[in-house]
């Protein structure tokens, strides 16, 4: 084992070579690939990953006033539950992660925003998963509604920053994304205080 920490790690490490590469499970929305790899070391693995289509995604934690979140509670299919977290979708093509997270704004909150401020790109599971998420904080928001594809409407639930311990000990706010965004909104909010 190596330890390294901070500015000691190598930023030029090689990354492994890819010897061989193949989808091998496919369904509507993801491809299974099998990556056979070589390491600088000699060493040879066998890898899988799940192949996106690269779109990347978009998550929006709106802000209804300097005191209030707005959440959403929406089924989630992976745990046959209803959770709450921000709203969140898929860049369509020609869309940047601005013009996405204000159209998934407004399709499942109700709400557009004047400003979009970029709170950081997060991977969900990196080493499975190769797509990357915009976390984007929404300020200045203006009711306005857009037909999304949600199956059913979905609750849009004001929550208070007052109330935040009590909203991460829920059991139906699990999501890692939106515990993650909560987290870097409470960073970026108590910058601005200072």
């Amino acid at each position: 084992m190596t330890l390294a920490s901070g500015p000691a790690m190598d930023p030029n490490k090689r990354k492994p070579d890819i010897i061989k590469a193949e989808i091998v499970a496919e369904s509507r929305l993801f491809k299974v690939e099998s990556l056979h790899l070589k390491f600088s070391n000699g060493e040879e693995r066998v890898y899988e990953r799940m192949r996106g289509g690269n779109r990347g995604a978009v998550m929006v934690v709106p802000m209804l006033d300097a005191d209030t979140l707005l959440l959403v509670r929406e089924y989630a299919a992976g745990t046959h539950s209803y959770e709450l977290g921000f709203p969140k979708g898929l860049i369509d093509p020609g869309e940047d992660a601005f013009e996405a997270g204000n159209r998934e704004l407004m399709e499942e909150a109700g709400f557009g925003a004047n400003t979009l401020i970029p709170l950081k790109q997060v991977s969900l599971a990196p080493g499975y998963f190769a797509s990357k998420m915009d976390i984007l904080l929404a300020l200045d928001l203006f009711p306005e509604w857009r037909v999304g594809d949600e199956p059913e409407p979905l609750e849009v639930i004001p929550w208070p920053l007052s109330r935040l311990d009590e909203l991460l000990e829920r059991d139906d706010f699990t999501e890692s994304r939106s515990i993650s965004a909560l987290l870097l909104t409470q960073k970026w909010l108590s910058r601005q205080e200072k």
